[in-house]
């Protein structure tokens, strides 16, 4: 019997439990029986579900969830109830013969599903990584509307359960191709993030990703260098990572992979002396190698008095974060499809290398988070499709070309290439995504 049904026949057993619990004496039940069905809401409570998934913090999350799916089936049951109480289509007490039966009856009920309601709500709230503030917010505020909160609560049920789901699925197969090891690579895999980030410690820049790819066998190092500089800066930044990472492991080589501005100042990095020779691969990721027009328009008319003011208020904060030198400006201009003409006539790829790049689009502006959904308009308006900053055309680079997208009016955004929000996108999982492509370098010798 697979999972669906068996929850299924759960919820419906359970649903059915917390009803008669709640409205057990307008049933006319045998009062021997009641304790019993006390009982049995209690370990309603305790034990909503016997379908769990694999770790702590799932089976928190489908407990509460299936918490809520009962709640509403029970609900749904007491209303029905409750409303045909005024007929005599019911073997019960009808509500004009003993209303004073029905009110007790109601707050009990109310009181007892409430319990299950609450109890479902804060495993949920607490253990959730995908329902999202903009959800929570609105669970608090619609909570106390009615049918409303109904759409809500099942909305929420929805999202939690596509989680335990997906999330369960990955751990099941994780665990079936462990000693296979297949992100094992030859050399080890160096992360570049891009412009405006840095490497923190307790934030990844890169989401689930390096987790992905270290439980299926991968070695991850990380750029760290600043958060915005020229390429130049950067591009020497990098060069010395790379020295030093095949110093420390003893491996002649790594493989790159970088998004959006690294992608540049990696190109940069291996047109450095004594550094091409210690890699083996770049892959670049919603890295802008035409540049984006809509950068050269937007220097051309802000002010510089307010281009030098936006500048300074970052660097100075940069700087208190360890930065060394930031320099905001350089960055930003180095991304404009002016800067970007120059740089590929000058800096070609290095014999040797495997080149390849990845990149994404949306669908709709709406669809990407702040500040993605305002830029995706400029960027559409100069340069077309793009994925909130890099234009679809912009992206090519190498031997080979990857472009992503999902059906409907989504899409895969900038941010979501490096798993920025944790989000689990329909259609897409980009976690597995970065598994198989390092999963291919594997196969391919690298």
């Amino acid at each position: 019997m697979n999972n669906k049904l068996v929850k299924a026949i759960n919820c419906i057993i359970y649903s059915c439990i917390l009803f008669i619990a709640s409205n057990f004496f307008v049933i006319k039940g045998k009062t021997s029986l009641y304790w019993i069905f006390l009982l049995l809401y209690a370990a309603v409570n305790i034990f909503p579900t016997f379908v769990l998934p694999r770790t702590k913090r799932l089976k928190t999350c489908a407990k509460g969830n299936a918490l809520l799916t009962e709640f509403l089936g029970s609900a749904a049951l007491s209303v029905i109830l409750f409303v045909l109480s005024f007929t005599d289509l019911l073997s019960v007490e009808n509500m004009f013969q003993n209303p004073k039966l029905w009110i007790v009856n109601t707050l009990l009920a109310i009181m007892l599903e409430s319990v299950v309601f609450w109890n479902g709500m804060l495993r949920v709230f607490f253990s959730s990584e995908q329902l999202g503030i903009k959800t929570r917010v609105t669970a608090v505020v619609c909570g106390m509307i009615p049918v409303v909160h109904l759409f809500v609560l099942g909305k929420m049920i929805r999202i939690v359960s596509d989680e335990i789901t997906l999330e369960n699925q990955k751990i099941i197969t994780d665990e079936q191709r462990r000693a296979q090891q297949i992100c094992a690579t030859k050399y080890p895999i160096l992360m570049v993030h891009g412009v405006f980030f840095r490497d923190f410690r307790y934030f990844n820049y890169w989401g689930r990703i390096p987790s992905a790819l270290e439980t299926n066998g991968a070695k991850v190092f990380y750029g760290e260098h600043q958060s915005a500089a020229s390429v130049e800066t950067s591009g020497h930044e990098i060069a010395e990572r790379i020295l030093k990472i095949t110093a420390e492991t003893g491996c002649d080589k790594v493989n790159i992979i970088a998004h959006s501005k690294g992608g540049l100042d990696c190109r940069y990095a291996l047109n450095l002396p004594g550094i091409a020779e210690h890699v083996a691969t770049l892959t670049t990721v919603s890295t802008p190698h035409e540049g984006c027009e809509f950068a050269d328009y937007l220097l051309t008319k802000i002010p510089q008095a307010e281009q030098n003011a936006v500048a300074k208020t970052y660097n100075a904060a940069l700087l208190k974060l360890g930065d060394p030198n930031p320099d905001f400006l350089a960055a930003v201009h180095n991304l404009t499809a002016s800067f970007c003409k120059d740089f590929n006539e000058r800096y070609p790829n290095v014999p040797g290398i495997l080149y390849q790049s990845v990149g994404s689009k949306l669908n709709k502006a709406g669809s990407g988070r702040f500040p993605l959904n305002f830029t995706y308009h400029l960027a559409k308006y100069f340069d077309g499709a793009n994925d909130g900053l890099v234009s679809e055309k912009s992206f090519p680079w190498g031997k080979t070309f990857q472009m992503l997208t999902v059906n409907g009016n989504r899409g895969i955004s900038h941010g979501d290439m490096i798993d920025l929000n944790r989000e689990n996108i329909p259609e897409f999982d980009v976690r597995e995504f970065y598994v198989q492509l390092v999963a291919k370098l594997k196969q391919s010798g690298y």
